[in-house]
């Protein structure tokens, strides 16, 4: 396929356009599929990048904090925590560290167990947060002084967090470019079958172009060059409508931050745009293979 067989679609023939009907299910049957394949293909490409990123952003929140859980009974409690913060303003790559008051704790249970928790009332541990410098520190270890001089406690590095979602990022990423390429390719399907019933229902006209003199060079690229045109439209038409309905999605504050991220950002809003060529080079490829190999068909 040459690149200049695909812009000569663009400079038109008015007597080769007469060729192909303007309307009719083979003309709606394109703008439709090219329209909703592209809508479809936009969201799957903006909940692949915006889940990549949710991903990734949770995971590097992760990697630079961690959790000691300290299990102790009441009057020992106390007396762990301030061990396990004295020993933690000794450790090396330590940032900082802190201690979750009874306030922060419940509002981390309130969405599980509604916000009136008791927890003076129930054996909850106490939680403190640390926040990792750089170069970090060493975990095995923090682990170890930890079950020496505060027995009660336990380190979470959150390395069990952070490896399955950099692995969900991935797959998240891959099952987008395959959904991306199987809606392409059922464009294509598509496109080609609708061409194909074209050159069916105008076989006698072409019959006719070709007692007069008509090369099937000059036919196919009628049938090519108007396709290809029908695909291109739909296609900004879908990615208009999905590039809008995205705008449109609440925020991540209205949405209680689950959504936060979704959609595109920054210059990750030009990959939209780059489905309606794509879209249409596919259906110039569709249609003139479809056209050659129906026009051999026909004697």
């Amino acid at each position: 396929m040459k690149i200049a067989q695909f812009t000569d679609i663009l400079k038109g023939d008015a007597q080769a356009d007469s060729v192909v009907p303007s309307t009719g299910h083979s003309a709606w049957l394109t703008l439709f599929t090219a329209g909703a394949m592209t809508f479809l293909a936009v969201f799957a490409l903006a909940l692949s990048l915006a889940s990549g990123r949710l991903a990734n952003r949770w995971s590097d929140a992760l990697a630079n904090t961690a959790t000691i859980r300290i299990a102790a009974s009441g009057d020992q409690m106390e007396a762990q925590t301030l061990r396990v913060l004295d020993i933690l303003k000794a450790t090396p790559g330590v940032a900082s560290s802190r201690a979750l008051t009874d306030d922060e704790q419940k509002a981390l249970l309130a969405p599980w167990f509604g916000p009136d928790l008791p927890l003076d009332q129930l054996p909850i541990p106490r939680l403190i947060e640390l926040t990792e410098a750089d170069p970090g520190y060493d975990a095995e270890g923090l682990r170890q002084r930890l079950v020496a001089e505060a027995p009660g406690a336990s380190l979470d590095d959150h390395t069990r967090w952070r490896k399955p979602l950099a692995e969900a990022a991935q797959k998240l990423r891959l099952l987008g470019i395959v959904s991306i390429v199987l809606i392409l390719g059922a464009m294509a399907a598509m496109i080609t079958l609708a061409a194909s019933a074209a050159l069916e229902a105008n076989a006698q006209i072409i019959k006719v172009l070709r007692l007069v003199g008509a090369r099937d060079t000059y036919i196919a690229r009628a049938f090519v060059r108007r396709f290809t045109l029908r695909a291109l439209i739909g296609a900004a038409i879908g990615a208009a409508a999905a590039m809008t309905g995205i705008a449109l999605l609440p925020s991540a504050d209205a949405a209680g931050g689950f959504l936060t991220g979704l959609g595109f950002q920054g210059a990750g809003w030009i990959l939209p745009l780059l489905l309606p060529p794509l879209a249409a080079l596919i259906a110039f490829a569709a249609t003139r293979r479809a056209a050659f190999s129906k026009l051999r068909t026909l004697t």
